[in-house]
């Protein structure tokens, strides 16, 4: 979801509720993971760096890429349990619908940056933009965050546009109610998928 659906804080207590059922949990974020990622993140959200749309896709993927090989195929070959904070849904919906680059490329590159990598559940965090912008007021923004209104409209657009093509593990949730509300549908969703998959290979 956009900034101020609540991912961090629901990532954060998901996790924490999975550790308490015995479940390895590896907590992510993109851009970052790694420190290559976290070098790419502070250039991607600096206020001060002047990004083509080009050069913005193309340092997502790098970042992602390096987060993918040396953490999260690991993990998920250790049998862990993968959660992150976006992954390349997010890049689908604001390099393609929000900055307007064909998805067709987009596509291949997510795909290429990956290896193929696919997540067994992708919860998006539904908010309208006057309330996400109500709860991230008090946060400093940083360059993505000050795109205009019309931008993350166009990026809400393109997380319901993906959800729709990927029924298979894309869930929608109304993140406008409560954290405690939002909280006990994410785990249901997760839970029962864990449980589905447990014991095989590649569950993130």
């Amino acid at each position: 979801g956009i900034d101020g659906s609540g991912k961090s804080v629901q990532l954060e207590r998901t996790a924490g509720y999975l550790e308490t059922l015995g479940y390895d949990i590896v907590k992510l974020r993109e851009p970052g993971g790694t420190e290559l990622a976290e070098k790419i993140r502070e250039i991607l959200l600096s206020n001060e760096s002047d990004i083509s749309p080009e050069t913005e896709l193309f340092l997502f993927e790098a970042a992602r890429s390096d987060l993918v090989k040396k953490v999260v195929k690991p993990a998920l070959k250790e049998g862990k349990v993968v959660l992150c904070d976006r992954f390349y849904d997010s890049t689908t919906a604001y390099q393609a619908f929000g900055r307007g680059m064909p998805d067709a490329v987009i596509n291949i590159i997510n795909a290429f940056a990956v290896g193929g990598l696919k997540p067994d559940v992708t919860i998006y965090l539904d908010v309208d933009l006057k309330t996400a912008k109500k709860r991230s007021k008090r946060r400093k923004k940083d360059r993505i965050e000050n795109c205009d209104d019309e931008f993350f409209l166009r990026v809400i657009e393109g997380y319901r546009a993906i959800a729709k093509k990927a029924k298979d593990r894309f869930y929608v949730i109304d993140a406008t109610r409560s954290l405690e509300e939002t909280f006990k549908e994410i785990i249901s969703i997760i839970a029962a998928k864990l449980k589905k998959v447990r014991g095989e290979e590649n569950s993130a």
